[in-house]
């Protein structure tokens, strides 16, 4: 098996993992718990469903933010064919398509050729689409020439 010629994997920037995010989380949760526990204790007892909602509201956010932690992109070019797979949440799609047809739209990074449209890139930031753009654009052009 040959070494592609263009390999890269596009991540989110995610500022904690999901298990440091999983322990914050669980703190949050127990302080809640315990304000409202406490203010049960002293009479104000309506306080602790609220708190209850607020913990079940902070896991359903928790779940949302793991599900996507690990979402990915990754593009290769190899022998004139580009395959691009991307992960998100729980599925995994793998796209393949001719590096000689393909065509690159200005501003963001959609993947066109005579069968399919992907975009890629959503991960970055401007800046660094505009970059991939460009040097994803070049490996296109250097393969249709050799």
């Amino acid at each position: 098996m040959s070494t592609p010629h263009f390999s890269l994997v596009l991540k989110r920037n995610c500022s904690m993992s999901p298990k440091a995010l999983a322990g914050v989380f669980a703190a949050l949760a127990l302080l809640v718990l315990a304000i409202g526990a406490g203010f049960a204790a002293l009479g104000a007892w309506l306080i602790l469903p609220f708190a209850g909602l607020e913990v079940l509201l902070l896991g359903a956010a928790f779940v949302l933010y793991a599900r996507h932690a690990a979402d990915y992109e990754k593009v290769e070019l190899e022998s004139g064919r580009l395959t691009v797979e991307v992960a998100e949440g729980e599925r995994t799609a793998r796209y393949q398509m001719d590096g000689a047809r393909v065509s690159i739209e200005e501003g963001r990074i959609v993947l066109r050729d005579a069968k399919e449209e992907l975009e890629v890139g959503r991960h970055l930031g401007a800046e660094a689409r505009a970059e991939l753009a460009a040097e994803l654009e070049e490996k296109l052009i250097r393969g249709r020439l050799t």
